[in-house]
């Protein structure tokens, strides 16, 4: 690269912070697809400057209270999917194999959620879509969760529904439904064959229409470019979900994507920052991935520049660090956990 290149940079990098500072942070706009590329670009010593403006604009938007959730397995593996990174999927010759959650298990990970600070429970099946004996399950097993005197939050995350489905998780009490949409719509078609992104972005609609909590995210690190991680971040702040779920890949054995490596941690720090400038007002949740992408000084690091929810304990099929461990960090921090209270 040239000096005069080189200063056309860095005139680019100060005038997208400063773009942003006005545009973000002073009146809540979010950033566009060009912007939030620009700043997926900026040097490694901007990056310390990028970090504290997502910190404000975190701070300003949504406060600086944080979401602690807990998630558990229902249906385990034999998906008929073929998600390029899910070891869930029954088409790749992955260690998973399928199994189911009985009601006593969902109640006490349920209670272990709550008793961990979690004001958020997520019940997910590795599915195309919930059949009827999965409804099932999942309305015994809710019922059973509130008949323990548990009152926490129950969001789910079951696949594409039809809208009699949606219909049904309404009337179950639940008030969060997980679907992410993984990838820029561009870069789909290269990490899933068996369905559209356009499916999954037709169930987030009805979820919404009929008035549960939205929640979308996806996988960063899955052979995408800068620019459809800019397109997949304006995309995301289209849909406008009350929740973003920030997942890095964890290469799973078996899979498409086991030689594929994790995505170095600066460039993870960059893509919290950008996705907290182009959504402002989301919650915007570190999931799985994070240790082994950031380390503990990494998730400090990405708690003061733009995250404001987290997943405590384990994930689906990959271990997370202890519960406690993440706690302490955000007392560390003086981060305050948002009450139970507050959601109900």
């Amino acid at each position: 690269m040239t000096a005069a290149a080189e200063r056309t940079d860095d005139r680019a990098t100060t005038d997208v912070l400063a773009a942003a500072r006005e545009q973000v942070l002073d009146r809540g706009v979010g950033l566009t697809e060009e912007q939030v590329l620009t700043v997926l670009r900026l040097a490694d010593d901007r990056l310390d400057d990028l970090l504290a403006l997502a910190h404000e604009v975190r701070m300003k938007w949504c406060g600086p209270e944080v979401e602690v959730e807990g998630i558990v397995s229902l249906k385990t593996g034999g998906c008929p999917e073929d998600c390029h990174f899910c070891s869930q999927s029954g088409r790749f010759p992955s260690p998973v194999r399928s199994a189911w959650l009985d009601i006593p298990g969902l109640v006490k990970a349920a209670r272990q959620t709550a008793d961990a600070g979690a004001t958020e429970f997520c019940i997910v099946a590795a599915v195309r879509g919930p059949d009827a004996r999965l409804l099932s399950q999942v309305r015994e097993g809710i019922k059973a969760i509130r008949d323990s005197g548990n009152n926490i939050q129950i969001a789910c995350s079951l696949g594409m529904l039809t809208q009699a489905q949606v219909d049904e998780l309404v009337g179950m009490g639940v008030h969060r439904y997980n679907h992410n949409l993984e990838t820029a719509r561009s870069h789909f078609p290269q990490v899933v064959t068996t369905h559209s992104w356009e499916e999954r972005w037709d169930t987030l609609r009805m979820v919404r229409e009929a008035g549960m909590e939205v929640c979308s995210g996806g996988i960063l690190g899955m052979g995408e470019t800068d620019e459809q991680r800019a397109e997949f971040a304006v995309q995301l702040a289209e849909l406008d979900p009350h929740e973003v779920p920030m997942n890095f890949l964890i290469p799973q054995p078996g899979t498409p994507y086991e030689q594929y490596e994790p995505i170095a941690g600066r460039d993870a720090l960059r893509l919290v920052a950008a996705f907290r400038l182009a959504m402002p007002r989301t919650m915007l949740r570190f999931a799985g991935g994070r240790e082994l992408t950031l380390g503990d000084l990494g998730a400090e690091k990405g708690m003061l520049g733009g995250v404001n929810a987290i997943i405590v304990g384990n994930y689906l099929t990959n271990l997370g660090r202890p519960a406690q461990q993440d706690l302490d960090m955000l007392a560390d921090l003086k981060m305050p956990i948002k009450a139970l209270s507050d959601t109900l």
